[in-house]
């Protein structure tokens, strides 16, 4: 199933264009009020590291879902920002050598093979610290209830209990293959759970009420499951240039997903399962959520 909606494509790549110029802003060499100055090197290899294109979904889910309930769309896009400065902190760690061990990300070298490893660790260290400067800052123009309420959503997303504790989960993997509930724990908190906060997000953005709220969350840990599926399907069925990072490396490794568990045809039909429950959570809103039910489609049928 191939998404070709042209506004759905219009719409994701203004906003990954609006992101990443965001970006650049934010990632300048210009200090703060209270910094004292940006070393230079580090700087180049934060943005080595971020400003390397991509979709950038999350930001997307993030600001589509704010607008679905009228949130405020500027204030979206610098939580979106903050989100993708996470998401791209956890990347430069990923692919370390004592993590798992990548040369290329978007085509392009790694961080700690574009400089070293030392500077690859402070990079990320600055980009999750920064991700949290840039909700609380005063440019984020949301009320002081809203900020804490993303901080610490965002925190319990990022932290031990979900996206690092996942890292940690699929690690051990590597040494004891995980039963089919631990493969989908360990996938929901490494890949589903930052996710899952872009669309609970929007939702805190908007100020909406907890059926709101619970209902995007849940969307997003609907897509989440999608997003990880697809990616298991495409580390066998693509190839590294298409992907732009390497690909078969999950079967090298002997890891366990639930693609290598119950093979391609059952995951194709998952993931059409998936999409179908991402489209119904959103049905109550009609023709407002068009493009992030359009965002569940294209999400379980990416070719990277």
């Amino acid at each position: 199933m191939n998404t070709t909606d042209p506004a759905f494509e219009s719409r994701l790549k203004d906003s990954a264009v609006a992101t990443e110029a965001l970006l650049v802003s934010l990632l300048s060499d210009e200090t703060l009020p209270d910094e004292v100055t940006r070393p230079a090197h580090l700087m180049a290899a934060m943005r080595h590291g971020s400003l390397n294109g991509g979709k950038r979904l999350r930001p997307f889910l993030l600001r589509e879902s704010a607008l679905l309930l009228d949130g405020n769309e500027q204030a979206a896009m610098r939580i979106g920002a903050a989100l993708e400065c996470l998401h791209c902190y956890s990347l430069i760690h990923d692919d370390l050598p004592a993590m798992d061990d990548d040369d290329l990300r978007r085509g392009q070298p790694t961080v700690h093979r574009a400089f070293d490893e030392a500077t690859a660790i402070l990079a990320g260290d600055s980009l999750l610290t920064y991700a949290f400067d840039i909700i609380a800052a005063p440019e984020t123009a949301l009320p002081d209830r809203a900020k804490t309420e993303l901080v610490l959503a965002l925190a319990r997303a990022a932290g031990s209990g979900g996206m690092v504790g996942g890292q940690a989960l699929d690690l051990a993997a590597e040494k004891s293959a995980p039963d089919e509930a631990g493969i989908t724990t360990l996938q929901a908190m490494k890949t589903g759970a930052l996710i899952r906060f872009a669309c609970e997000a929007g939702a805190i953005i908007a100020g909406a009420d907890q059926e709101h709220r619970q209902r995007l969350r849940k969307f997003g840990q609907v897509i989440g499951l999608a997003f990880q599926l697809a990616d298991d399907l495409l580390d066998i069925t693509s190839d590294a240039e298409t992907m732009g990072k390497a690909t078969g490396k999950d079967a090298a490794r002997g890891k366990g997903t639930l693609v290598a568990m119950h093979g391609t045809g059952w995951a194709e039909e998952k993931l059409d399962a998936l999409t179908a429950e991402a489209v119904d959570l959103l049905a109550p809103y009609g023709e407002k959520a068009f493009i992030l039910q359009q965002t569940a489609r294209f999400i379980a049928s990416r070719q990277n």
